[in-house]
């Protein structure tokens, strides 16, 4: 074979000292100024001049060394600066959309949502979104005119303010309402400023007006909203006959009505039962004592065959006789004969009998405690004098539901004190 193309192998030693591999594989091996190893393959070569030049005056002396170390070569071995980390800036509040910013508005308490209105124009548009003011709960607020102005102007749809005082004022919207459900049961409100917000209802399924001063235009007010379901005017006054009557002929879809100790004469009571819708389920109309007769009754079950809880406490003119006519309802659940004085105990206890799905009974006021025990004994599977209060269209029923709810449904705006 050639030497030329001898194998590498067989070369001699000496042929590979003063290569250039030779050369790096030494250099690889030389330790550096500080007594560590510098692998050749790791580090970055430099020239030194540059290094001097662009180093800081502490470096010098380290570089210089090393210089003295290979002087031979003219190189040393360094290795790179990490780069120092961007710090983040924090983002400002207008860069949110405005999707995100709604949602964290949604938490805000009205009072408030009402300060940030005035921050800039578009916190303005924010705070004023239909979305935040869907339902708004003012209950026990004093001077609350202005706002309830605000409130349905921004398109509320559950607006809960029990038991507030609002001034006189007049609701200056243009178009009708959003208002779904509304409870201002038992506020200080004049009944021009209470025709001038049902004036603009169209929409309205529950409400309740308990213990207020209404009139003929509030009932006629209440006439064009046809999906009413719920209608709770218990402790009414001021409106007629008539107009009661043209009410419900309108609004034919009411469910549950209680429309307990209004200032009623016998013309009122036979508004309803002659007008009433038929498929009503829920019906209170105690506290007439002698407004209410048996004739009465006989109309009302005739015409309603599906109520299914019943109140007519306090109607003196009722006695045992009612129980026949009564017994049409086949449905009947709960039964409230409260005060009805000219009931015996001795006819209770057919009611067992007479009602096979009866599961409540008041009788407050017609049995006494020591007959208590004997009439539950007789109708064991009937529940007894459990509920004091009628919860028939009231948006707080005895359920435990309180602090902002009305009707199972909690309002999300609600004023924080």
């Amino acid at each position: 074979m050639p030497k030329h193309s001898m194998p590498l192998q067989d070369l001699p030693s000496g042929t590979l000292q003063g290569s250039m591999l030779s050369q790096s594989n030494k250099m690889n091996k030389r330790k550096s100024s500080d007594g560590f190893l510098s692998e050749g393959l790791d580090m970055e070569c430099t020239p030194t001049e540059s290094i001097m030049q662009f180093s800081p005056h502490h470096k010098h002396q380290r570089l210089l060394s090393m210089g003295k170390e290979n002087d031979c070569n003219q190189f040393v071995l360094n290795r790179r600066s990490r780069r120092k980390k961007e710090s983040t800036s924090c983002i400002s509040w207008d860069h949110l959309p405005d999707e995100l910013l709604l949602r964290i508005l949604f938490y805000v308490p009205l009072q408030d949502l009402c300060r940030m209105s005035s921050v800039c124009k578009r916190w303005h548009r924010l705070a004023l979104d239909e979305s935040l003011w869907h339902s708004v709960d003012l209950e026990g607020l004093t001077h609350v005119g202005p706002a309830l102005q605000q409130v349905l102007k921004n398109g509320v749809h559950m607006l809960r303010c029990p038991r507030s005082f609002v001034e006189d004022f007049h609701f200056s919207g243009s178009g009708p309402l959003q208002m779904v459900l509304m409870d201002l049961s038992s506020s200080i409100i004049p009944p021009s400023s209470l025709e001038s917000i049902l004036s603009h209802c169209r929409l309205l399924e529950f409400l309740s007006l308990e213990a207020l001063q209404l009139s003929d235009d509030i009932i006629s007010s209440l006439s064009m909203n046809p999906n009413l379901l719920q209608l709770n005017l218990s402790g009414c006054s001021g409106f007629s006959a008539p107009a009661l009557a043209h009410m419900l002929k309108s609004c034919s879809r009411i469910e549950q009505l209680n429309i307990s100790w209004c200032e009623f004469d016998n013309d009122h009571v036979k508004s309803v039962v002659n007008n009433l819708n038929p498929a009503v389920t829920h019906l209170n109309l105690s506290g007439y004592r002698e407004g209410l007769a048996l004739e009465d009754v006989k109309v009302l079950v005739t015409r309603c065959p599906n109520i299914q809880a019943l109140d007519l406490s306090d109607s003196t003119l009722l006695m045992a006789d009612s129980f026949p006519v009564l017994r049409q309802l086949k449905g009947l659940l709960h039964l409230s004969l409260s005060r009805c004085y000219h009931i015996h105990l001795a006819a209770l206890t057919d009611l067992g009998s007479m009602f096979p799905l009866l599961s409540l009974l008041d009788v407050f006021g017609i049995v006494n405690d020591g007959h208590l025990s004997s009439l539950k004994k007789e109708l064991p599977r009937i529940s007894i004098n459990s509920r004091p209060f009628s919860s028939i269209a009231r948006p707080s029923p005895s359920s435990g539901l309180t602090g902002g709810f009305m009707w199972n449904r909690k309002c999300q705006l609600r004023f924080k004190l």
